[in-house]
């Protein structure tokens, strides 16, 4: 048996199921809270039922989109950008890719796929640190100042 971490919305849903369960709120009332229908109230009832609290928690979890192109365009993407725009942004490179190669993808989707790749980093990867890191105390139990400064004439 394995266990799944709830989201705070699933745990909302399995108390309010729960409530239904013992006769504490109408099936109408939680269709309402819950912004479902009535059929969908039973239907998860009924998964409720069948599988316990891990019933609620969503099917689609860890599956990929289906939405999701296959792993040969992605290849054939990947292998696109690296040969012939390795130094370009993802933006620009998805220009290049459908005005000369006839590839037709969003930009985020590029991006995406170039992170995966290794040919791209995000906004947070390239940022330098804003901040010099503090070099060790030379004792341990040493006081330390108010300023932070290691100078001993302040």
């Amino acid at each position: 048996m394995t266990v799944v971490a709830m989201s705070h919305g699933e745990l909302s849903r399995f108390d309010t199921l729960m409530r239904v369960e013992r006769g504490k709120l109408r099936v109408d009332d939680a269709a309402v809270v819950l912004g479902l229908k009535r059929r969908q109230i039973f239907r998860l009832l009924g998964r409720l039922r069948a599988g316990g609290a891990e019933g609620v928690v969503s099917q689609k979890r860890g599956k990929p989109s289906n939405r999701r192109y296959g792993d040969a365009f992605r290849n054939q993407v990947t292998a696109l950008v690296r040969t012939h725009y390795a130094d370009f942004g993802p933006t620009l490179a998805r220009e290049y890719l459908a005005e000369r190669h006839g590839v037709r993808l969003s930009c985020e989707t590029l991006r995406q796929i170039m992170i995966a790749a290794g040919l791209w980093k995000d906004r947070e990867a390239r940022r330098p640190r804003p901040y010099q890191p503090r070099y060790r105390r030379d004792c341990r139990g040493e006081l330390v100042q108010v300023d932070g400064s290691k100078h001993w004439w302040f």
